[in-house]
């Protein structure tokens, strides 16, 4: 736990994430990596010298369990904050009205939509979301595979539009970390029910970064170095 405390700490100061007395709200979908944010966030306002809310949203895409939302409901009010459900009828629109033979990146959009949406009617300027060391890297493969683009998620990003601010406290954080801390802690984990997890473009690049580092020594960590070394892509 302490280790990814202090580098959520790290990175918070750094990048100044958190300011002083503003809410962040932590979008939680019941999954390892949203429910050890919410409970690491949580650790870090009691020590922080910068005194900030938490508000934990959780958007329903429509496949949810009632029981589901019972278990995050218990979880957050043990931590001791404050939950807004939302339900939507995102599943609807991506797999029965669209269609989506690829359907996560529709299904992310709308998501952060809605995140943004009950952000704005809770006065909320900033939603803070899970994603992790591990994510950033293959979201930069996916878009270089699938979409012919360099191009990865920021540590904090303005989205105009909905006048609200993206960040992820959990930037530099190896999931190999999270999932440790999942096992050692009695944290509550939700199953997805999801039609296709563990079956989209995302899970093949995971496999096959999986299979990749071990065969070239140092490569994760060279290939998040190449991520941040922006002034130095000498392309065609």
């Amino acid at each position: 736990m302490k280790k990814i405390l202090g580098i959520l700490r790290n990175t918070v100061n750094k990048h100044n994430l958190i300011e002083e007395g503003e809410t962040i709200g932590v979008g939680i979908s019941g999954g390892k990596d949203s429910m050890t944010l919410l409970y690491e966030l949580k650790k870090f306002q009691k020590f922080s010298n910068i005194k900030f809310n938490l508000h934990a949203i959780k958007i329903n895409i429509g496949f949810e369990k009632e029981e589901d939302n019972k278990i995050i409901e218990e979880f957050c009010n043990s931590l001791g904050v404050e939950l807004t459900i939302e339900y939507s009828d995102i599943e609807t629109v991506v797999f029965d009205i669209k269609k989506e033979k690829s359907p996560c990146a529709l299904c992310a959009n709308m998501r952060r939509g809605a995140l943004a949406s009950v952000a704005n009617r809770l006065g909320i300027k900033k939603i803070a979301l899970g994603h992790h060391k591990d994510d950033k890297i293959e979201t930069f493969f996916m878009n270089m595979l699938y979409s012919g683009r360099l191009n990865t998620f920021q540590i904090s990003s303005y989205l105009s539009r909905t006048d609200v601010t993206i960040i992820r406290p959990f930037y530099e954080v190896d999931e190999h970390l999270i999932n440790t801390f999942i096992k050692n802690h009695d944290i509550p984990i939700i199953k997805s029910n999801c039609t296709v997890d563990k079956n989209t473009k995302r899970e093949e690049i995971k496999e096959f970064l999986k299979e990749t580092y071990p065969k070239f020594k140092g490569s994760k960590t060279s290939i998040e170095k190449a991520l941040k070394n922006k002034d130095q892509f000498n392309l065609f």
